[in-house]
């Protein structure tokens, strides 16, 4: 009887101990995930996020005027005017051309942060001048927009992308600063007028930002939709 409850107690013994040391170990393995996890997850998140920025980028064009097309393996893939002849737009007496878009340093986007591509997409406003700051207003010398703001060349699209929402703005910005092969090519230039496009984008002109609520005088609520409102 001694030796059968001599037994029962180490085996009870050891089932404590064994208890404990797999709760260390789990301990031990919760707390050297928890120290790598927030690496893994920042770089998990910029993977996902250029995935889905390169997807933005080949959806709406970007290749076709500054290069490479809707081909990412080409090796002119946004680096800007190459061809003048079909690459350079001729807007009234001015020409304009698309700019090099990779990250190099000196002649793409290399030496500006995501924010300011942000706000080149958004507002339409050219990095080059304009600080890395947060916009939030439209109205010039409110809300950190500059009170001469200067605006991207025609024809760049940025009144139709600013409606994109904000996630995908910022995924173009990381995928152009931080998946793109840098490329050295110096593009010259885009020619404009003195307001640096100003006057050709009023609020007459292009619109509001945010765009006007719907449904606005052109357009009309789906009948299917009105008993689900």
């Amino acid at each position: 009887m001694m030796r059968a409850t001599s037994r029962a107690g180490s085996n009870t013994r050891a089932s404590r101990a064994g208890l404990v040391g797999g709760v260390m170990l789990v301990s031990l393995v919760s707390v050297a995930a928890f120290s790598i996890h927030p690496e893994v997850r920042a770089a998990r998140e910029l993977a996902d996020k250029v995935t889905r920025g390169r997807q933005v980028v080949l959806e709406h064009g970007c290749g076709d005027c500054h290069g490479g097309g809707g081909n990412p393996a080409s090796p002119e893939w946004l680096s800007g005017m190459r061809h003048p002849e079909i690459q350079e737009t001729q807007v009234g007496p001015f020409k304009t051309r698309p700019r090099n878009l990779t990250p190099d340093n000196t002649t793409g986007l290399g030496r500006f942060s995501e924010r300011q591509i942000f706000n080149a997409i958004r507002y339409g406003l050219r990095p080059g001048e304009t600080p890395d700051v947060e916009i939030t207003s439209t109205v010039p010398g409110k809300g950190n927009f500059p009170l001469t703001p200067k605006y991207l060349a025609i024809p760049m699209p940025w009144p139709v992308f600013r409606h994109m929402p904000d996630e995908d703005i910022w995924a173009i910005a990381a995928y152009l600063k931080h998946a793109v092969k840098p490329v050295v090519n110096q593009v010259p230039d885009s020619e404009g007028p003195p307001d640096f496009w100003a006057s050709e984008y009023t609020v007459e002109k292009i619109g509001s930002y945010p765009a006007a609520a719907f449904p606005t005088a052109n357009e009309v609520v789906p009948k299917q939709a009105v008993g689900a409102r």
